[in-house]
């Protein structure tokens, strides 16, 4: 057969099920070869970088490799930022790529680019194909490199010369990965030591990042806060590995993070990072994060330990695989030793969580509260919802305010935030949810108007192909996050932030939202007040047979709070303006000299005990 028939061979046996992806002309082999025996389904995408965010939001949802299929030049190159995107949030993609001819590598042929030497920087890793025998090979390994160790996403540069060659095809392939073991189960002494440290702790937390969801490894971090008392905090991409109603949970910590989940780690003495890196909008200035905490940094990529803070145990495995072995070394520990008394330390969380939950401010101009049209979905949405966000203030709201129930129920873009990202990804969770859930978890999008504007061509792809997402607008008219820090930080100067103003043209949005959505099939609504908002939750809840979109008109001048300034201490964090619970001696957040003088009574009840 040819390479291209063993391309597509390859993906069959591989197991894919969806693959997403635009075609051209160095890339035609291969959209030659599939036709309707083809055993996976193609899903046509209107750009690449779309392909791209779909693949993505499949994979999240799902927990299959996420694959796509695009040409050379131009649609390799609107695929860097879908790549760069995976890299940051570890997620499996199998990015296969056309490249022109062998004979012609170099010579600057129409749509020729260094994809690979382009790709090697935001990608796990990169191949380049020359060869049409080494097709089978190179798909296997790729697909197995994306989806094991620290996911990421492979590409695959496949040149015509090997897309038009001749093979003999054969299964199953023999990897040749010399170097490429990643470890999952945690070698020596380490288990004891961070057993050792709970043991002597009486103000833990668990740090809950997106590797612990890569890892599937929501039953063990609730298992290892129940047995250890210690509350859990979760980074943007770890929001719902543990139910949102566990009464240990605190919620998202960092730049708009809860006063509880910030406050937990600041005032804590042990740190326990579970999947986490460390990432500046967690820990604002770096220097003061945490700064009282002993670190277990738990991370199957050994680079990201010692990378940005010193781990005083560090733990290289699977996240799942060692928490299994480190929860016996805690019961230990405790059947010698007893169990740590916490309460002085929960009457602190409970005292921040009682005192300083996520509020807004309401609407001056008789607008809707985009908060308030958040917490409305939440409310009126099934418990099996996979949730799907844009970027920007509203990405911050949904992570705030929805309550969420189940793992991989919450899709984003978080270490690149991507604008743009929201319409893509989710057209990829409704085709996973259809493959692998029968289309029993509904899709919901919340984008803002900026946002959704980057890639709302794929209205068609969400429409021909039955994907039937529901879509909330927060129409703002403006870019809600660059204007909030123009607000905050450069003297109300609105540079390049207003998206349109109605009093200067006299229409009601440019685009309207609800003549576009129905330009493309789609059901459209439009919600002024909450009555309407509403009934058109409802509306939409009631709709399976196509995408439903509803333009929210929401405050243009809505905040989120809380707020970390970037580069500054998490101690400062701003709940609302003028108040710092973290730097103020009210009631339920006590200073860092009171926390200390209650762990040290604490701490002389247990000796005496």
């Amino acid at each position: 057969m040819t390479g291209a028939q063993a391309l597509v061979r390859s993906l069959e046996d591989l197991g894919v099920k969806d693959v997403f992806g635009v075609p051209g002309g160095a890339i035609l082999p291969v959209y030659h070869a599939i036709d309707e025996d083809t055993k996976f389904r193609f899903v046509l995408t209107r750009h690449e970088q779309a392909a791209g965010h779909a693949a993505e939001g499949y994979a999240v949802a799902t927990g299959e490799v996420g694959v796509c299929i695009v040409t050379s030049g131009p649609g390799a190159t609107n695929m860097i930022t879908a790549i760069a995107d995976a890299n940051m949030d570890s997620i499996p993609l199998v990015v296969i790529t056309g490249q022109v001819g062998v004979d012609s590598i170099g010579t600057d042929a129409f749509q020729e680019a260094d994809i690979v030497g382009a790709t090697y920087p935001v990608a796990k890793h990169s191949y380049l194909v020359t060869d049409a025998q080494d097709i089978p090979r190179v798909l296997t390994e790729a697909h197995y490199v994306a989806h094991s160790g620290r996911p990421g996403p492979v590409v695959v540069d496949l040149t015509k010369t090997a897309q038009n060659g001749e093979m003999l095809y054969s299964w199953p392939q023999r990897m040749i990965l010399p170097g490429y073991n990643p470890v999952t189960q945690a070698h020596g002494r380490v288990l004891e030591d961070a057993a050792k440290l709970f043991q002597n702790s009486f103000r833990p937390v668990l740090y809950v990042g997106g590797g612990a969801v890569r890892s599937d490894a929501g039953e063990q971090i609730k298992a290892l806060s129940e047995l250890t008392g210690a509350p859990i905090v979760m980074t943007l991409p770890a929001r719902g590995i543990v139910p949102d109603d566990d009464p240990a949970v605190l919620g998202m910590l960092g730049m708009h993070g809860t006063i509880a989940a910030t406050g937990a780690v600041q005032r804590s003495d042990l740190l326990v990072a579970i999947g986490a890196r460390f990432d500046d909008r967690v820990t604002g200035k770096l220097d003061a994060f945490a700064p009282g905490a002993r670190v277990i940094h738990i991370d199957i990529d050994p680079a990201e330990i010692g990378k940005n803070r010193h781990a005083d145990v560090p733990i290289v495995g699977d996240v799942k695989t060692v928490l299994k072995a480190l929860l016996p070394k805690i019961e230990k520990q405790h059947a010698q030793f007893g169990k740590p008394n916490l309460t002085t330390w929960w009457q602190l969380l409970n005292g921040w969580k009682e005192q300083y939950p996520i509020r807004y401010e309401q609407p001056d101009d008789g607008s809707l509260a985009p908060q308030w049209v958040v917490q409305e979905l939440s409310k009126q949405a099934s418990d099996d919802t996979i949730w799907v966000s844009g970027v920007g203030q509203h990405q911050m709201w949904a992570t705030q305010l929805i309550e969420f129930h189940k793992p991989h129920q919450w899709i984003s873009s978080g270490g690149l935030g991507t604008m743009g990202f929201g319409l893509p990804a989710a057209i990829g969770a409704s085709v996973g949810s259809q493959r692998y859930f029968d289309g029993r978890k509904p899709v919901w999008l919340i984008d803002g108007d900026g946002s959704f504007q980057m890639t709302s061509e794929e209205l068609a792809t969400a429409f021909l192909e039955g994907c039937p997402i529901k879509i909330a607008l927060l129409n703002n008219s403006v870019y809600g996050m660059v204007r909030q820090w123009q607000t905050l930080f450069y003297d109300r100067h609105y540079s390049a932030t207003i998206l349109h103003e109605e009093e200067k043209t006299g229409l009601v949005g440019c685009p309207d939202f609800v003549k576009l959505a129905e330009a493309y099939g789609c059901v459209a609504m439009r919600a002024t007040t909450e009555e309407e908002a509403i009934e058109c939750i409802r509306k939409a809840n009631e709709i399976d047979d196509r995408p439903v979109l509803i333009d929210f008109h929401v405050w243009k001048d809505a905040m989120v709070w809380p707020m970390v300034a970037a580069g500054d201490s998490n101690n400062n964090v701003t709940y609302m303006p003028g108040v710092k619970p973290l730097m103020n001696a009210d009631a339920g957040a006590p200073t860092a000299a009171e926390v200390a003088e209650s762990v040290e009574e604490a701490v002389a009840t247990e000796e005496q005990n």
